[in-house]
């Protein structure tokens, strides 16, 4: 089905899957096609009152008809992955989903996937996105996204948890959710006590593996499922995403801000050239790298700007997120992300999932106490890291942090000083040739300068 005006090539890609609708960009505008095979559930959507109700609690991203087969959603600013939010971030997600849920059933509807790509966080909250995710409630019909909410959502939060924080990164191999069988070989033994995980996913997943060595799946047809049944369910996975909680451990990055070098005087006077560099160039978005707890990030955040604060440590961002849900910030959305080792494009044809420079580029980048890290304990020259920032933002805002830092005398303690050409003068020389130096300026009471570019 082709729509008029908006070409069959102008669909994303990651959206092919979807058998109710696709998704379509124009001129950097959304629309969402409705095939007519949806049509009814649609009308259903918008006539019975849920929709109404999804809008008004903030369940659901808003959006335009612009005729009776597309719709103009409301545009997200930036396009998250689950493997790339914090443990609180998922869990709230998750919980949003069995929200939504609920509200849908009271409609006579019911969601048909509950994938957590459908969430994605707008004003610092989660949101369903995809407006196509509601069918009409079948009775006695068991709750066909079951299985997908239990390895989207509840497997990772409970390997978080009570494993590693860093297993959310299994997302990016498994896009399609945690397989349950080995989420259950890897959770410790003491969650065979724990009733909700005993029965949604080590229970879950000896069941699969039963049917599955039976040569035959689960006729889930032949199980019958009232409402009231349907609800204790949700019910019963509501408290298993409740009952787990992070508890914050401390850890290298997490804490850096607690045992900075800076001085009292340095840091104010950083935070100061930051701002005053922000209102010169008056960015719309701002991506920070090596944001730690988001210090910085919300220098922009305040300003009223779209700030991601993305870190490598998990738990800095756990503790970012947090902050921002304790002091109501709208503008800032922290992410887990190794610079070194950035989000991939996933999927299908490496499509479905776009890579980070792929939702690029951003306004400005800070890049502030980073680039030591990256040449010298990553070994990247100069010449790249100068590329990398130029494929990634108009204007940038760097701190170059020489070898004289008491940091970096920390770093080349455990390694041979072979990095003869981290200098500011080659640093110089090296962003010359892609970027406009527009302004330098030195932090008092240190060794480290700021620089503000821009993009040639």
């Amino acid at each position: 089905m082709q729509t008029k005006n908006l070409p069959q090539n102008d669909s994303l890609p990651g959206s092919f899957r979807d058998p109710s609708g696709i998704v379509l960009k124009k001129g950097g505008i959304i629309y969402r096609e409705i095939y007519p095979s949806y049509q009814d559930n649609y009308n259903l959507l918008t006539n019975s009152g849920l929709y109404k109700a999804l809008i008004k609690e903030n369940l659901l991203i808003p959006h335009e008809e612009v005729n009776t087969k597309l719709i103009k959603p409301v545009i997200i600013p930036f396009i998250s992955y689950p493997y790339e939010w914090s443990f609180s971030q998922l869990k709230h997600a998750a919980l949003v989903t069995l929200q939504i849920q609920k509200r849908a059933l009271k409609f006579g509807m019911s969601l048909k996937d509950t994938s957590t790509y459908n969430i994605q966080f707008l004003k610092g909250k989660p949101i369903l996105i995809d407006t196509l995710s509601f069918k009409k409630y079948e009775e006695k019909q068991p709750w066909t996204a079951y299985q997908q909410f239990c390895q989207h959502f509840l497997a990772p939060l409970a390997l978080m948890c009570h494993k590693d924080l860093r297993l959310n990164q299994l997302l990016r191999i498994y896009i399609d959710g945690i397989p349950l069988d080995l989420a259950s070989s890897l959770l410790p033994s003491s969650t065979y006590l724990n009733f909700p995980l005993l029965t949604h996913i080590h229970l879950h997943a000896r069941s699969q593996k039963r049917y599955l060595n039976k040569g035959k799946y689960l006729k889930i047809k032949n199980l019958r499922v009232n409402k009231l049944s349907m609800l204790g369910l949700i019910d019963s996975l509501e408290s298993a995403i409740k009952s787990l909680n992070y508890k914050l451990r401390g850890s290298q990055w997490g804490d850096y801000y607690s045992d900075t070098n800076y001085s009292e005087a340095a840091f104010k006077h950083k935070k100061q050239i930051v701002e005053k560099f922000l209102k010169k160039i008056k960015p719309k978005m701002v991506w920070d790298f090596g944001a730690n707890t988001g210090v910085f990030s919300r220098i922009a955040s305040d300003m009223k700007v779209q700030t991601l604060s993305f870190d490598s440590d998990p738990e800095a961002v756990e503790k970012n997120y947090l902050n921002c849900l304790k002091d109501r910030e709208a503008n800032i959305l922290p992410l887990v992300l190794d610079l070194t080792n950035p989000s991939p494009a996933l999927g299908w044809e490496n499509k479905e999932r776009e890579s980070l420079g792929q939702r690029g580029p951003a306004d400005t980048v800070l890049a502030l106490a980073l680039i030591h890290h990256l040449a010298i304990a990553n070994n990247l020259p100069l010449s790249r890291i100068a590329e990398f920032f130029r494929n990634t933002c108009g204007s940038l805002i760097i701190e170059f942090i020489p070898k004289t830092d008491s940091n970096v005398r920390k770093m080349l303690e455990l390694r041979k000083d072979i990095f003869t050409e981290y200098k500011e003068e080659i640093f110089v020389k090296e962003f010359k040739k892609l970027f406009i130096i527009k302004q330098t300026e030195k932090i008092i009471d240190s060794d480290r300068t700021l620089f503000l570019m821009q993009r040639k």
